[in-house]
């Protein structure tokens, strides 16, 4: 006898409620549309329930178009999508499937709440991992710098264009995966222009897989971005005192394509204090970015000690230069008062919890990211902890999520790292130690 894999278990003991199982038929013409959906169970209550009501069965119209977008063999609904119904006063239950990457396919919810994300455009590093996403995230210095212009990567020159990449991305990910594509200038003037990327972007990957990111801006604008591509490349403009326009411009964009339908990715999140002002703009996604900021506290935390135990200049001096060099300070800040930076840099580590058990992981922002998202009214938005390096950050975030005080958000958060990040993860010194004492079994046999 085979047991089958269910969607309630595997080898479950019961009696299973389907929609299929109901006394109403698919009406005419539906039958290729809903009989995909007729194994779906249903709970025993709303069986009883529907059997006595429901005198058709149909589908919406974006249950047709996803079928139709995304070709899966007949039987089958794709990955990526929450079926749900609605029964209508004439007795019609209408079949819908809604977007939500906590699925696979047939309705069959995934393995763990948590979802994880390839933060690669490398169609050679993602693939091995592809069944295994939910989401994939990509800027353009991952698509031009990490891949298409990396002769080590990009094998041959085969792919020449960001669309080339795109499309190859979505054959391999399939319909089940999210798709986070920047845009290549957040700082175009013309919105029908950002409004021409997105439509090529949704061509390619379609509206269902597409999310937009768009990043905060911060003081940078159209006029003085170009500092950053040339000479020293540092912006004459300090971080915390943008212009009222420009700090809001990246909200006032993300608002604007929503109303074009596009769900955003709101990236460049680094501080938690940025979450609340960026979850107005009612993204899909909101962001903690964990590595450089996790690097730069523990350097202040060891030019603060240094100094504290030395009392000489030269500690504060490096750490102007570190601030000027990481834009905590601007380009003309070279005198900055070093008791000014002093104190700069014992408030930083003291809003990051660097120096209690709060934060010493990094992971403070996080934290409370998660706190925002359990008392905001976007029930569907998802936080993705991302830039993530060395030993520590994955466990330390694996250890969090299973933290009692966390666990119920865990269908929250889309954790994404480089594929080969991750991948350091599968494997323990013991695994070696178990395949040299099975393969010699096997040698000798």
């Amino acid at each position: 006898m085979t047991v089958n894999y269910r969607s309630s278990g595997e080898g479950r003991i019961g009696v299973s409620f389907t929609i299929g199982g109901l006394k109403a038929r698919p009406l005419p013409g539906e039958e290729i549309y809903a009989g995909r959906a007729l194994k779906l169970e249903l709970p025993r209550e709303d069986y009883a329930l529907l059997d006595q009501a429901v005198k058709a069965i149909g589908t919406t119209p974006r249950f047709k178009d996803v079928i139709r977008t995304f070709q899966v063999p007949e039987g089958e609904i794709p990955a990526g999508f929450r079926p749900e119904s609605v029964l209508r006063e004439d007795g019609l239950l209408e079949l819908d499937l809604v977007r939500d990457i906590s699925y696979d396919k047939n309705g069959v919810k995934r393995p763990t709440g948590v979802i994880y994300s390839a933060d690669s455009a490398n169609p050679y590093e993602v693939e091995p991992i592809a069944p295994l996403l939910g989401n994939l995230t990509c800027n353009p210095g991952i698509v031009y710098d990490l891949f298409i212009n990396n002769p080590k990567a990009n094998v041959g020159g085969k792919f020449k264009t960001r669309d080339e990449v795109m499309a190859e991305l979505g054959r391999i990910l399939g319909p089940g995966c999210d798709i986070s594509v920047e845009l290549n200038n957040p700082f175009e003037e013309d919105f029908g222009k950002i409004l021409e990327e997105c439509e090529c972007f949704k061509e390619i990957l379609s509206e269902y897989r597409l999310v937009v990111k768009v990043p905060h801006m911060g003081p940078v604008n159209g006029e003085n971005v170009s500092q950053l591509l040339t000479g020293d490349k540092l912006l004459d403009h300090s971080y915390d005192a943008p212009a009222t326009a420009d700090a809001f411009r990246s909200h006032q964009l993300a608002l604007r394509l929503r109303e074009y339908g596009y769900r955003i990715n709101y990236t460049l999140m680094f501080e938690p204090y940025q979450t609340a002002l960026a979850l107005q703009a009612k993204p899909a996604f909101i962001n903690s970015f964990i590595r450089h900021r996790a690097k730069q506290s523990a350097e202040f935390k060891r030019l603060l000690s240094f100094y504290e135990l030395t009392g000489e200049r030269k500690y504060l001096e490096e750490m102007r230069a570190y601030m000027i060099k990481n834009d905590y300070l601007k380009s003309s800040d070279t005198q900055k008062d070093l008791l000014d930076v002093l104190q700069l840099a014992r408030d930083l580590v003291k809003y990051r919890n660097a120096d209690n058990a709060y934060g010493d992981d990094g992971l403070d922002g996080v934290r409370q990211n998660l706190k925002w998202l359990r008392q905001n009214n976007l029930p569907d938005t998802r936080l993705i902890i991302c830039s993530m390096e060395g030993p520590y950050n994955y466990p330390d975030i694996d250890r969090l999520l299973a933290d009692p005080e966390y666990q119920d958000m865990a269908d929250r958060v889309v954790v994404t790292a480089e594929p080969n990040y991750l991948a350091r993860f599968t494997s323990t010194n013991q695994v070696i130690s178990y395949q040299r004492r099975f393969m010699n079994a096997v040698a000798k046999a």
